[in-house]
């Protein structure tokens, strides 16, 4: 029982700003609106995890070039990912906004 509780305040503390900010025309902007918040926020957490997981690998390198080629080439795919994720969101809205109009 508690564990419900625990995950439907998470569930709010995530879809709260997107409820609140949201320009609300229809349910259908509702639902994406919440549904690009959901997924920034997950992208954000993969970043995260990636840097980190890179991070880690540099510290535990101690020296050894294997390893911090390993750390490196990490650290620069997670780069992409992060390019590759903001300009797929900047196509996915520059299309959006000409299509409307």
């Amino acid at each position: 029982m508690d564990n419900k509780k625990i995950y439907l305040a998470i569930l709010f503390v995530v879809l709260s700003p997107a409820i609140v900010f949201a320009s609300v025309r229809d349910i259908n902007s509702l639902f994406g609106t919440i549904t690009l918040y959901i997924l920034w926020v997950v992208f954000g957490g993969i970043v995260v995890v990636s840097f980190v997981i890179s991070a880690i690998t540099f510290l535990t390198a101690m020296g050894n070039p294997e390893k911090i080629n390993q750390a490196k080439t990490a650290l620069v795919w997670g780069v992409v990912g992060v390019v590759v994720g903001i300009v797929a969101y900047s196509i996915i809205m520059i299309l959006s906004k000409i299509l409307q109009s």
